[in-house]
């Protein structure tokens, strides 16, 4: 026996396996598959097409995922991760602050962030901690996206982070008995219509207050 596998006591060591790559690359697949389809049919679509779209067999999915909750719990935080790397990036790329913050909503979009809120109703813990942690992640991402635009002169003064999130989430959910395919053509239309509305100076006066993430998080 390898001296690699003993511990100073001479009892071996048990072995720390790591997933295969192919298995990797399936549950990858997996969960691209079901955040495509989420999208385009609602996150109750039969588990057995997400396997058949990601090219792996039902025994596949359910050992990397065994109930629906498992998987939409895995999609939600992809989903929520890849925004929050959107928004990294868009504070990264763009000198002037707006502009960051106009491509972050773009690519958020792109994301298919609106997709998740069917999703949030679902039987599943959406107060797991790693959900909430990478809540929070994206949260302050996008706080700092907004401040910034703010104190430049750039963005209007009587709005608040989670404006932008309602709105976004809202104009990028799939609209009922409408391909998603064509209707993203009009989500960054309007998107754009929306974020001409932010700019400073501002043009009106918004009825109501701010939208804070306290407000977002408040339960009825």
């Amino acid at each position: 026996m390898d001296t690699a596998s003993r511990t100073a006591t001479g009892a071996t060591q048990p072995r720390t396996s790591r997933p295969r790559a192919d298995a990797l690359r399936n549950r990858e697949r997996i969960v691209t598959a079901a955040r495509e389809m989420f999208v385009e049919f609602g996150p109750d679509v039969p588990l057995d097409e997400v396997a058949r779209r990601a090219g792996v067999g039902n025994a596949t999915l359910y050992r990397n995922f065994p109930d629906r909750a498992a998987l939409v719990h895995e999609v939600v935080l992809a989903v929520t991760s890849r925004t929050t790397g959107r928004a990294e990036e868009a504070a990264d790329a763009e000198a002037d602050p707006f502009a960051a913050l106009s491509r972050f909503v773009h690519a958020a979009a792109d994301e298919r962030i609106g997709a998740l809120c069917p999703m949030l109703s679902g039987g599943f813990d959406k107060d797991h901690p790693e959900l909430l942690a990478e809540r929070r992640r994206l949260e302050e991402a996008v706080e700092g996206l907004v401040s910034r635009a703010m104190s430049a002169g750039r963005l209007r003064t009587d709005i608040a982070v989670g404006d932008v999130l309602v709105a976004l989430s809202q104009l990028t959910r799939p609209l009922p008995g409408t391909g998603c395919l064509d209707i993203d053509r009009f989500t960054h239309r309007h998107l754009q219509l929306f974020l001409d509305g932010l700019q400073a100076p501002a043009r009106s006066e918004l009825p109501g207050t701010a939208a804070t993430l306290e407000d977002l998080r408040r339960r009825p």
